[in-house]
């Protein structure tokens, strides 16, 4: 059995949990906040068995892609060696997904 967590920005979090039901996947949703932005996004726990790991990691792939956005500079802290543009703004990739891939030892539901 694999425990996957999965960080997702919260506009793709309710997709990817429809996604994930749909092709009966059991999802917990957690609401966490992100470091860098200092922006909501969601963690989602997913258990499986080995065999579907392939198959909801592809869903996670096709949901959750990465995009561009323009921030202000001045919101925060933020990679000084990315340019900015027009000197108060910066263009930075968010979206997609960090995903993290755990053996479950034990799995007990009560």
């Amino acid at each position: 059995m694999k425990l996957i967590i999965a960080i997702v920005q919260d506009e793709d979090a309710g997709r990817l949990i429809s996604a994930m039901m749909k092709e009966g996947f059991g999802v917990t949703k957690l609401a966490t906040t992100g470091g860098f932005l200092r922006a909501g996004n969601t963690t989602l726990l997913i258990g499986t068995e080995e065999e579907k790991l392939e198959g909801c990691m592809g869903i996670i792939e096709r949901v959750c892609r990465s995009r561009r956005q323009s921030i202000n500079s001045s919101l925060g802290t933020f990679d000084t060696t990315i340019p900015a543009a027009g000197g108060s703004h910066v263009e930075i990739m968010i979206g997609g997904a960090t995903v993290f891939v755990l053996s479950v030892d034990e799995f007990k539901k009560f």
